[in-house]
């Protein structure tokens, strides 16, 4: 079932216009294609935005009811806010059935679970591509492409031309061209050499130099040193020796 979706035809145009037009809930775009002239158009961002998140929108032929008329588009671009979840502008081409389209469709990846590379060999699913480039009428448009991955195994590849695709359906490929869309890898590990020099690079705790080790005496200092903290050094206990002197001083001062 075809997405509906509707739009107003936009009279005023320029920065200006369209910025008035964003402050109202509204979103600026335009329609063109086919045999008509390029209509400008408004469309209500809430219901757009909605619309938007659903993968269907982007690659499926939408009914665009346009003051009562409704035609056959497709979503060719559109424009969001650098940082903020407001749509800016939005292209719409006009569909003909006697014409081919040139699309994106996404990719759906199934059985990877029960592919040899992931179930016997502990490998994981890389996705290279995420959709592919197709041309077709527009009656034989797909909403996406399936992708079988239940054969696929470690160091094995998927390529574009491998494909199943649906009847009338063709690829947009040059001739020697031939991209990956997926391939089954295993996890990096750290090996045994890994690990020897890891162990190799890190300082063992022990081979950490400590205070007295940094300092080194010199020859002919360690007696000198020695000397100095036997009588030279006076440490809290030798102050403390000292005031009992101070006092007898003092008691002799006093008898005379």
């Amino acid at each position: 079932m075809a997405i509906e979706i509707s739009a107003r035809k936009r009279e005023a145009q320029g920065t200006g216009a369209s910025r008035r037009l964003r402050r109202l809930g509204k979103v600026p775009g335009i329609l063109y294609g086919g045999d008509k002239d390029p209509v400008n158009l408004e469309l209500d961002h809430q219901d757009l935005y909605l619309n938007l998140r659903n993968e269907r929108f982007h690659a499926s032929i939408l009914t665009l009811d346009l003051a009562g008329t409704k035609e056959q588009v497709l979503l060719r671009s559109l424009n969001m806010h650098p940082f903020k979840p407001q749509v800016q502008h939005i292209d719409f081409q006009r569909v003909s059935k006697d014409k081919k389209i040139h699309m994106k469709v996404p990719l759906h990846f199934v059985n990877a679970e029960k592919s040899p590379g992931v179930k016997e060999q502990g490998g994981v699913v890389n996705h290279v591509l995420n959709e592919l480039d197709i041309v077709c009428f527009p009656d034989d448009l797909p909403e996406f492409v399936e992708i079988d991955l239940s054969t696929l195994a470690v160091g094995h590849s998927l390529h574009v031309r491998d494909l199943s695709l649906p009847k009338g359906v063709e690829l947009t490929l040059h001739k020697a061209e031939n991209p990956v869309v997926a391939t089954v890898v295993v996890p990096a590990l750290i090996t045994e050499e890994e690990e020897a020099a890891q162990a190799a690079a890190a300082v063992a705790p022990s081979e950490i130099p400590t205070t007295e080790q940094a300092v080194a005496p010199k020859e002919g200092e360690g007696a000198e040193e020695g000397a100095a903290a036997k009588g030279g050094d006076k440490g809290p206990a030798a102050k403390g020796a000292e005031k009992p002197a101070a006092a007898d001083k003092g008691e002799k001062k006093e008898k005379k």
